[in-house]
């Protein structure tokens, strides 16, 4: 019962973000193609976060609960999978729309590309080895998803 409970939670949340963020829509730059794909684009990255968060405090758990690890992880995979579709041309500071996403995603898209590359192949292995059950491989692989995270921020995400 925990576990329907836990992904109806998250099946929730996960579409009222976006949701959210799109009738939080101001009738201002968001209006823009550019504008609205920063909008959809936050929506995106407050459910990855969402889902990080939800496999980590699962994993601080003293029984932790390996359905829900293993919904987060997946989340995760095929989030991570659309993410370089989040930044069309047009949708960065120019935009009009507050945005952390700085200039050089687009002017370094070679880079980017490559750091979007690594964050698609960890969160594989960690819906893989969430599948596997085993949660010290998955804590193991939730630090290398961090780091892929934190390479990709420290260049691409203005603080």
């Amino acid at each position: 019962m925990a576990l329907k409970t836990t992904l109806a939670a998250l099946v929730l949340t996960s579409g009222l973000t976006v949701g959210a963020a799109l009738a939080q829509d101001p009738a201002s730059a968001a209006t823009t193609p550019g504008g609205k794909a920063v909008v959809v684009r936050q929506a995106h990255y407050k459910e990855l976060n969402a889902a990080f968060r939800g496999l980590s405090e699962q994993l601080k758990s003293e029984t932790p609960d390996r359905a829900a690890i293993g919904f987060g992880a997946a989340k995760m995979k095929a989030l991570a999978a659309d993410l370089p579709s989040w930044f069309p041309k047009g949708s960065g500071p120019e935009a009009g729309v507050k945005t952390a996403a700085k200039a050089e995603i687009w002017t370094d898209a070679e880079g980017f590309a490559a750091a979007a590359t690594k964050l698609q192949a960890e969160t594989a292995k960690l819906a893989d080895v969430a599948a596997s059950g085993d949660m010290d491989a998955v804590k193991a692989q939730v630090r290398a998803t961090t780091g892929a995270c934190k390479t990709c921020h420290d260049k691409y995400r203005a603080a």
